[in-house]
């Protein structure tokens, strides 16, 4: 028997009708048959029959009368207990994501691998799937929601079969992902004042795992990144951790010095001492200008907040991660495109229509088989030699610059090639990329030749040891030094960004050596 004042012990919605209860196990036919006569409010006996679950079944004994009242576990007593449908994991450096749209709407049948909804990753916009068949009963994150965190509570199902409109909903407390509490150190004393912030923050330990803009923010406040709580995936200590640190932690107060009582100084001395110098009023002018508000004219010094996307942001953070943590090396050379252009023409008279960035891309394969040693990547503090070359192609969508990958791209031929990067493009451009058709490059390219720029710098991809920006192609006025007579030549400038820690300036010009010789005779290309 169970003691009903002991209510732990006890299912949560389990009536405090008598003093004792038993859980029994599932009931015979004949007890079935009892249960009809059960009082089920304003639902008559057949809509109530549907709801009760004779798996689950309760019953109590009168203390004092020779009686039993019946008890079903039901969805209109108890509530549904819900499946729960949290933000995924979508690819390894995410975070947080973006519900773009919901393909079902509540109440909808959902097998195991329908769509669920979409959502915007730190790469791209990716249909989530349904591991489980049931019945979506609620949503609780709506089209437009931004930076949900991974394990949130997104949405609710159900089985079928049970009433998705009963649901239990959680409180929004339960719908946040859990994030283990800051512990505090035994030595600390548990009353008195804190004790004050070092001036500068201890190292840190290697245990710890902080976002560079978490460690930049920590590192310019002195704030010891301890006595943050890490949301986000193994422990990582992000951005938003590190401002709600900033949040918490008092402002420095500053302490006025005291100073010793003095003896009476000399007339001749109290004149030769400068009169100390008044206190400079506060400045009125804010550190960080006020924001406008949208649709309004501006005052002077103020600014608009843009929304960054995932992709943007995760764009922000690797760009600065690559350039204060690579040693970038550059090196530029002109190529000629003439053979390049007659192949084109050539091809074009058989409806064959490919770029000239497919054959770059088709040189650059072919170059990195030729040199190996420059298809390699830095990690653990040493190199890694890579077997496949998977040249990925900088697209510039409405959310950011994407590096879509061509697979395999030296042992494809020109058309393929092509063909790959024209429906790579598109679903960059649409936000439909697989995650599988943007992780994994070995060498990037980024072309900026059709918006007329001559030559630039690009900034490495990592874990990748180098890029190649390629500009538009010109013509000029050479001299042919074999006859001393002047010739145009359609030339293009490319520009090799390489890790200095992989890649030296030798072999840098090993590598666009070969590459201008495979481009400017594209036949050799057939070979390789």
């Amino acid at each position: 028997m169970i003691d009903l004042e002991n209510k732990s012990k006890l299912h949560p919605g389990f009536p405090l009708l008598y003093g004792q209860a038993l859980v029994r196990a599932p009931l015979t036919t004949e007890e079935k048959d009892m249960a009809v006569s059960l009082r089920l409010g304003r639902q008559g006996i057949f809509s109530g029959l549907k709801l009760l679950n004779f798996n689950k079944s309760f019953w109590l004994r009168h203390p004092s009368q020779d009686r039993v009242r019946y008890v079903f576990q039901s969805p209109w007593m108890f509530g549904v207990s819900p499946l729960k449908v949290q933000m995924p994991a979508l690819s390894p450096t995410m975070e947080e994501g973006s519900i773009v749209k919901w393909l079902k709407k509540e109440g909808e049948v959902v097998a195991a691998g329908d769509a669920l909804c979409e959502i915007e990753t730190d790469k791209a916009v990716v249909t989530m799937e349904s591991n489980d068949d049931g019945i979506l009963a609620k949503i609780l994150m709506e089209e437009g929601s931004r930076s949900v965190r991974l394990g949130t509570l997104i949405a609710l199902m159900v089985e079928e079969g049970q009433d998705w409109k009963q649901v239990e909903i959680p409180s929004p407390d339960a719908a946040l992902p859990s994030a283990a509490p800051p512990t505090t150190p035994s030595g600390l004393a548990s009353v008195g004042p804190p004790a004050a912030l070092p001036s500068s923050p201890p190292p840190i330990s290697g245990s710890l795992r902080l976002s560079p803009a978490a460690r930049h923010i920590l590192d310019t406040h002195g704030v010891d990144p301890r006595l943050a709580t890490p949301t986000g995936p193994r422990g990582l200590i992000t951005k938003e951790d590190a401002l709600n640190l900033l949040k918490k932690s008092p402002a420095p107060k500053a302490t006025p010095a005291t100073v010793a009582p003095a003896g009476p100084v000399p007339a001749t001395r109290a004149a030769l001492t400068p009169a100390a110098p008044p206190p400079a009023p506060p400045s009125s002018r804010p550190s960080i200008p006020p924001v406008s508000v949208p649709g309004k004219p501006g005052a002077p010094g103020t600014f608009t907040e843009i929304p960054a996307s995932n992709v943007r942001r995760v764009i922000a953070q690797r760009l600065t991660q690559s350039k204060t943590t690579i040693p970038h090396s550059y090196a530029s050379i002109d190529c000629d495109l003439a053979s390049v252009m007659q192949l084109r023409k050539d091809l074009a008279k058989d409806q064959v229509k490919v770029s000239v960035n497919d054959f770059i891309i088709k040189a650059a394969a072919v170059t990195l088989k030729e040199l190996p040693e420059v298809n390699v990547t830095w990690s653990d503090d040493r190199p890694h030699a890579l077997d496949s070359i998977h040249i990925s192609v900088a697209v510039a969508t409405d959310r950011g610059l994407i590096t879509p990958i061509i697979r395999d791209a030296a042992n494809k031929g020109v058309q393929e090639i092509s063909a790959n990067a024209k429906a790579l493009a598109q679903k960059a451009r649409d936000g439909k990329l697989l995650p599988e058709e943007y992780q994994g490059g070995t060498f990037s390219i980024s072309n900026l030749g059709m918006f007329g720029i001559s030559g630039f710098s690009a900034v490495i991809n990592p874990p990748q040891a180098c890029i190649l920006a390629v500009g538009t192609s010109r013509t000029e006025l050479r001299l042919n030094e074999d006859d001393q007579t002047l010739h145009t030549q359609q030339l293009m400038t490319v520009t090799l960004s390489s890790d200095g820690r992989l890649v030296d300036d030798e072999l840098a010009s090993r590598f666009l050596d070969k590459f201008r010789a495979n481009l400017e005779q594209p036949q050799r290309m057939a070979l390789a």
